[in-house]
């Protein structure tokens, strides 16, 4: 994350994403595939790291290898066609957006900071080791299970999240840069998706 200053002298934290270019590959439409919608393409792959059904369809729409591969709905399909371009000009400061990616990965964790416990208390009575204990997680002869969902210690973060109502603050399109307020899920020079929020 970073700062920036607005019109009122403020600052403001932000986050900037490098957004595209995105290639289309192709068009998914009704009548063939039962959806509408776009495939884009982001950041180039070395060919050697491609197999021949990839290489196939990057040359079948004329495109250079790409790494990533993703759907998205919502655009105009008739006026894109394969091997466009979509770029960070799509938004507009202004404007909210949604941002979508892999949280940071914590490992595994106690109780206390996965789910926020308190731990068991004090440590006089004898309590030399049970400080950031779970406590007792079941019942006794009936039901004689732990039922499912009890919240225990476990593996942290790694987990798809979404951010909601993300203010884009400036965009820099000779730069491909987006500058959004707030923190965006992930860690640095992780991959995001971005949608424009629907009014």
């Amino acid at each position: 994350m970073t700062s920036v200053f607005d019109d009122n002298g403020r600052l403001i934290p932000c986050t900037v994403i490098e957004a595209g270019p995105c290639i289309v590959l192709q068009t998914r439409t009704k009548e063939r595939d039962g959806y509408e919608a776009v495939q884009l393409g982001f950041l180039n792959k070395r060919e050697k790291c491609v197999n021949k059904p990839e290489m196939g369809q990057f040359e079948k729409y004329n495109t250079s290898p790409l790494r990533y591969i993703r759907e998205f709905r919502g655009f105009d399909l008739e006026s894109l066609k394969a091997g466009e371009q979509i770029t960070v000009e799509l938004f507009s400061p202004g404007e909210k957006v949604t941002v979508s990616g892999s949280s940071k990965g914590k490992g595994f964790q106690g109780v206390m900071r996965r789910h926020n416990f308190g731990g068991v208390g004090g440590a006089s009575h004898g309590q030399h080791n049970r400080l950031r204990a779970p406590g007792s997680i079941g019942s006794s002869s009936y039901p004689s299970r732990v039922f499912r969902g009890m919240r225990m210690a476990g593996r942290m973060g790694g987990a798809r999240v979404s951010t909601k109502n993300l203010l884009v603050l400036r965009v820099i399109p000779e730069s491909n840069l987006l500058i959004v307020k707030g923190a965006v899920p992930g860690a640095k020079q992780g991959l995001v998706e971005i949608h424009k929020q629907s009014i």
